[in-house]
C-alpha cells in the first residue's frame, strides 16, 4: 500500500496513519494534569519499554494493564490519534509517552506539576534500530542503504528530526525536580536499580519484592512474548514482521555490527559537534 507523504509539523516530519492535523491540534491544546507522568524519548530509545514500566511502577506492580491492554492504549502517545479515543479511560495518575521536543509540549504542561522521565540512548544504536524499523514499517519512507540512512539520520530527514536537537531541547529545561534523566544503557545494565530510581522520583515507595516483580515482567524476553506489547496485533500492512521484528534485539552496542570505521568517525564527529553547539 502507498502512504501519503509525512505530515510537516513545526519543521518536523511525522508519519501519517498514527498522526493527523487533528491529533496534533488535540496535543497542542491537551489539558495536562498535575499528576500526569510523561516518558519522553527520541524514537527508538526505549519508548515501548517505558509503556510497560510506567503503569506497573504507578500501580504498585499490578500486572492487569500490561496483560489486557495494548501498549498504545495503556500509555498513549500525546501526539497520536489514539489519545483522544482512550484519554477518558486512563487511570490516574495518567502515564503518557511522547516524542515531542520540549518546545512542542502543550502550554498546560509548563504550568503544571506533571513529571517527566527522559530516556536517552546511544545515538549509534538509535540509528541502527531506526534503520530496521524503517524497513518493516510501511508508513515510513524506505531507508535506502545503511550508508544513505546514516546521512538521513544525521541531517534529521527522519521522523521527529535530528536526534541532537531533541536531546538538547530536553537537556536545558526549567523543570527542576519535575524531570528525571535516565539512559537506556542504565536500564539494560541494572533494571531493578533503574526502577528504584523511577519509583523514588514518582514518590512510590515500592518494596524490593515489587521492584523484582516489575523487573522480571519488563524484561525484553517477557515483552517479546507479550502480544499486548510486541506489536504483533498490528496488521502486516502497517508493520511487516517478516522483514524485521518490532522488538528486534533490545541490546546495547549493536552498532558495532553495522558501522564501518569511516562511518563511525563521520557519525561521531557530527554528533559531538552538534551537541556542543
Amino acid at each position: 500500500m502507498s502512504w501519503p507523504s509525512y505530515i510537516k509539523y513545526h519543521g518536523l516530519a511525522l508519519p501519517p496513519g498514527a498522526h493527523s492535523e487533528d491529533s496534533l491540534e488535540y496535543a497542542e491544546n491537551f489539558s495536562v494534569e498535575d499528576t500526569d507522568v510523561f516518558s519522553v524519548t527520541y524514537p527508538k530509545s526505549g519508548t515501548v519499554w517505558m509503556q510497560e514500566i510506567l503503569p506497573l511502577v504507578l500501580n504498585g506492580g499490578d500486572l492487569t494493564p500490561i496483560q489486557t491492554i495494548p501498549n498504545w492504549d495503556r500509555v498513549p502517545w500525546l501526539e497520536e490519534k489514539r489519545l483522544k479515543v482512550v484519554v477518558d479511560q486512563l487511570p490516574s495518575p495518567r502515564a503518557l509517552v511522547t516524542h515531542f521536543p520540549y518546545e512542542l509540549m502543550p502550554q498546560s504542561f509548563f504550568s503544571s506539576k506533571a513529571k517527566v522521565i527522559y530516556v536517552m540512548r546511544n545515538p549509534k544504536d538509535v540509528a541502527v534500530s531506526s534503520y530496521y524499523f524503517h524497513q518493516m514499517a510501511t508508513f515510513l519512507e524506505d531507508p535506502g542503504t545503511w550508508e544513505e540512512f546514516i546521512d538521513k539520520f544525521l541531517e534529521g530527514r527522519v521522523m521527529f528530526g535530528k536526534w541532537t536537537n531533541h536531546v538538547k531541547s530536553w537537556r536545558h529545561t526549567e523543570l527542576g525536580d519535575r524531570i528525571m534523566y535516565i539512559t537506556y544503557e542504565q536500564m539494560i545494565q541494572d533494571l531493578p536499580a533503574a526502577l528504584r530510581l523511577m519509583s523514588d522520583f514518582l514518590g512510590k515507595n515500592l518494596s524490593d519484592e515489587v521492584i523484582e516483580k516489575i523487573s522480571s515482567h519488563c524484561s525484553f524476553k517477557s515483552m517479546q512474548a507479550n502480544i499486548m506489547s510486541n506489536f504483533t496485533l498490528v496488521p502486516k500492512i502497517y508493520m511487516n514482521s517478516d522483514k524485521s521484528q518490532f522488538l528486534r534485539k533490545g541490546v546495547v552496542g549493536d552498532w558495532k555490527n553495522h558501522f564501518s570505521s569511516k562511518q563511525l568517525a563521520h557519525f561521531s564527529s557530527v554528533i559531538y559537534k552538534e551537541l556542543e553547539a
